[in-house]
């Protein structure tokens, strides 16, 4: 049975959304209509058709990192995927909604959708937005914190059904929402090994040094990219090492300040910042490197999160530096060195160690890929997500 599916994504434009392309590339495998909406990109049209997806997309707005900011850009994004979502309508209902997170706003869509068109609601959970506030914003009032468990207990119930992308998440949405244990799925961000795989160096991509140290992904308060500079600071200017390049690819709301550290501590001629860069220099960039970063410093959201770059790392044969957090242990297993979470010096040290240790590059190189292909692939978790979809399409009302 064809199906029409909307998927709704705030934090991301489609396709650089690496899990949610995926997400769409299998359900029209499967046989569904697919529809996207989201923010723009840079120079992105408002509307686009990819591979048969269509994509609705609305121009981003970001005010700031302050907590009234966040509540301006949520109240935006809502009534922008509102307005979209109900133009794509128009084309023919929706069989099935999936709201992607964060923010965990879009659930009065998913009841409009099923009140009109007996939609079916589907909740993909990538983030905890509550503790996203308790890291971003340590210490700070109470009231937005339970603001935002009211906002995720409601998106969880309302939900026909919960995709989460690791055990821990899963248990926020049985233990601390309620959900029932039925109606929650496993679906973890795997890389695909056959896009995502080591090709042929690049060596001038290092540089004129011999080794590359490389980071990928969003540049977040949360995110630890701060800390990649400052161990580059001490790998240059304690250690002496000027052998040994640093390239971070991604962008995001530190994207300014991060490179204004860099330039104040001296660090041009050894970090590069490449912004968003199309897939093929990343595939370069990572084909050459010695090792991959995963900064990320343990907090009360990152602690239980799964990192897709660390997965997508491994995918390239780059073993990994990170610190020690519960969930990126999950992950990476053998393929990481692990670091006391959030000592700086001790983060350098052990991206000199490495890259100074060739057999153990090695070796960890091809664990790394190993698990990617035989646990982690999409090609793994693509049968249980396409499960969620075929139950729910195959039973008659809706239920949450």
């Amino acid at each position: 049975m064809v199906t029409r599916v909307l998927i709704i994504v705030q934090n991301l434009p489609v396709p650089f959304d690496r899990r949610v392309w995926l997400e769409c590339q299998a359900l029209i495998s499967d046989g569904h209509q697919v529809a996207v909406v989201c923010p723009k990109g840079r120079d992105d049209p408002a509307y686009e058709v990819i591979d048969t997806v269509e994509v609705y997309k609305y121009r981003p707005y970001a005010p700031g990192g302050s907590k009234v900011s966040f509540i301006t850009e949520y109240a935006y994004s809502f009534l922008a995927t509102a307005w979209l979502t109900f133009k794509a309508r128009r084309s023919g209902r929706f069989g099935v909604m999936q709201a992607c997170n964060p923010p965990d706003i879009f659930w009065p869509i998913g009841m409009a959708l099923r009140a009109l068109d007996r939609t079916r609601f589907v909740f993909d959970h990538h983030d905890l937005c509550p503790e996203l506030y308790e890291s971003r914003f340590s210490g700070g009032p109470k009231l937005p914190y339970r603001m935002l468990r009211a906002m995720e207990r409601r998106t969880h119930r309302t939900a026909d059904h919960v995709i989460s992308t690791n055990e821990s998440y899963r248990d926020v949405a049985v233990k601390r929402s309620g959900k029932p244990a039925s109606k929650v799925t496993v679906v973890r961000s795997g890389p695909d090994p056959d896009r995502l795989k080591r090709g042929q160096a690049h060596p001038q991509l290092r540089r004129g040094r011999r080794f590359l140290a490389a980071y990928i992904g969003v540049m977040g308060p949360q995110d630890g990219v701060d800390i990649v500079v400052r161990a580059a600071d001490i790998v240059v200017h304690e250690f002496g090492r000027d052998d040994i390049a640093f390239t971070l690819i991604g962008s995001g709301d530190c994207f300014d300040d991060l490179v204004r550290m860099r330039d104040e501590l001296g660090l041009a001629g050894h970090v590069e910042f490449t912004g968003r860069v199309p897939d093929e220099l990343v595939t370069q960039v990572m084909s050459t490197a010695d090792v991959g970063l995963s900064p990320d410093p343990k907090n009360p959201l990152n602690d239980v999160s799964t990192m897709n770059k660390t997965m997508e790392y491994m995918a390239y044969e780059l073993p990994v530096v990170a610190f020690d957090l519960h969930e990126t242990r999950v992950s990476a297993g053998d393929a990481a060195v692990y670091v006391t979470p959030n000592d700086v010096h001790e983060y350098a040290k052990a991206v000199v160690a490495l890259i100074d240790n060739e057999s153990a590059r090695a070796r960890m190189a091809k664990l790394g890929r190993a698990r990617v292909e035989q646990e982690l692939a999409w090609s793994r978790q693509r049968p249980a997500y396409l499960g969620v979809y075929r139950d729910l399409t195959a039973t008659g009302q809706a239920q949450s």
